[in-house]
């Protein structure tokens, strides 16, 4: 059986086997999905893509709504369900904010994935 599978990627051991979809180790018990193992292309192109609170890609100019309020400094907070159009991808990140958008009432601000889903 282990010769038909490949080995493992932390420990080059030969004697991995399959469970519930995963490729696992007995000597090291590093899990992996088969084909994933040391693809460090495929590792880098998921870390630039920008996800919402719920799991969707985002991409520049699409629509999002505020899902959990959010105090502004020196203002109001922005309520939860305020739509904003037409955002824009950071592509170095900064302090986490990895959207640049014009938010209703407040103007342009840089906001975090974690707090828009995509309408």
């Amino acid at each position: 059986m282990s010769d038909t599978l490949a080995p493992c990627p932390e420990c080059s051991s030969e004697f991995t086997y399959e469970n519930a979809g995963f490729l696992v180790c007995p000597m090291c018990a590093h899990e992996w999905v088969d084909g994933e193992a040391g693809d460090d292309d495929a590792a880098a192109a998921d870390a630039s893509v920008i996800k919402d609170s719920v799991g969707n890609v985002l991409i520049d100019g699409d629509s999002v709504s505020i899902v959990k309020s959010l105090k502004v400094k020196g203002s109001s907070a922005i309520k939860i369900g305020t739509k904003v159009s037409g955002i824009r991808i950071l592509e170095t990140p900064v302090a986490g904010h990895d959207i640049e958008a014009k938010v209703p009432g407040f103007g342009q601000m840089r906001l975090k994935s974690s707090v828009v889903k995509k309408s």
